[in-house]
């Protein structure tokens, strides 16, 4: 059973147990440490003040659920975020999934769920509009126009977009995580990451809302056949059906299917596999029961070399080295 605590208990217990704030990098007096509160779990809060950002890193795990309850005290969010989930489920984000946040966000009164799991999740906080002004000026930009008024003028109606983590999104957060440098050089270097994630999710918004233009009209009884796709995709990693095969499997036929999957989940069905295969070799790997050709084999990989290939594009490293790195 999930443990509740309001918000305000919940930073509280966090600020009484952090009132002698850590420090990893003695020359940066804005880099700190927030040790994660005995009774909750292990793990950190990082905060690093950059130019026109503020970058958390959020490297937790939790000793059981934990249900966060708000109140209409709890005053309004606003600003643009960029938000990266990389393991565990936090707010009805799942790893792998990243957000786009804008405008003055008044806290939904529903409660926030924390899994007693690892949460491993890097947030971009734009405290500049300047920043933004400089991605969207050009003729060359390809967003939309409401877009762009979405994240020049944060102080409008709130805008919230959740899609997949590309593997070069995942690139940069390893190498965020994984920095190895101090002073001026890591400043430099996090703001250089930084701002490659946001031209990234950028230019995914820009892609999503082109493709929104190309909408397939889809019933109740579609989008049913759709999900259950995606739950035969995931139930076969190391065998999975055909895209023919798929759709002979659900009852529609394989162009609906290719256009109606992009449409209900903002991927390709191939794309969701691949990135199912990944995430679940991740898991296998941390989980340390398994040597790199036995995970291989469990999602589908008969070759050993181009499974390697393909975890090193989705996250930057080999998977012999994958473990180490992710826990250093």
């Amino acid at each position: 059973m999930a443990n509740i605590i309001s918000l305000a208990d919940y930073q509280g217990f966090w600020r009484e147990h952090n009132q002698n704030t850590k420090q990893p990098d003695p020359s940066d007096s804005s880099d700190l440490i927030n040790i994660c509160p005995k009774q909750f779990g292990t793990g950190y809060e990082r905060w690093i003040e950059l130019r026109h950002i503020s970058l958390l890193i959020i490297d937790a795990e939790f000793h059981y659920d934990l249900v966060i309850e708000k109140n209409s005290l709890d005053g309004f969010i606003g600003g643009l975020e960029f938000g990266f989930h990389l393991l565990g489920y936090w707010n009805n984000i799942n790893a792998g999934k990243n957000f786009f946040q804008s405008g003055a966000v008044h806290p939904s009164k529903q409660p926030e769920l924390l899994r007693s799991q690892r949460l491993l999740k890097v947030d971009i906080h734009l405290e500049s509009l300047e920043l933004i002004h400089g991605f969207i000026a050009g003729s060359l930009n390809p967003i939309a126009p409401y877009i762009l008024e979405k994240l020049i003028n944060p102080t409008q109606k709130p805008y919230f977009q959740i899609d997949y983590t590309t593997p070069e999104m995942r690139v940069a957060l390893e190498q965020i995580i994984n920095c190895p440098f101090t002073g001026l050089t890591k400043k430099l270097y996090l703001e250089s990451k930084c701002l490659e994630l946001i031209a990234l999710k950028l230019e995914q918004l820009a892609a999503s809302e082109n493709s929104s233009t190309k909408v397939t009209i889809l019933k109740g009884d579609d989008i049913d056949r759709i999900h259950y796709a995606k739950e035969i995709l995931a139930q076969n990693l190391d065998n999975p059906p055909s895209l023919i095969e798929l759709a002979r499997q659900v009852g529609l036929n394989d162009y609906k299917l290719k256009l109606g999957f992009r449409q209900v989940f903002g991927t390709t069905a191939f794309s969701y596999l691949h990135q199912q295969r990944m995430e679940k070799a991740r898991q296998l790997l941390l989980e340390g029961q398994m040597n790199v050709k036995e995970v291989a084999r469990a999602v589908g990989y008969t070759n050993q070399s181009h499974f390697a290939t393909a975890f090193r594009k989705q996250f930057g490293t080999n998977p012999k080295s994958y473990d180490l790195l992710l826990r250093a």
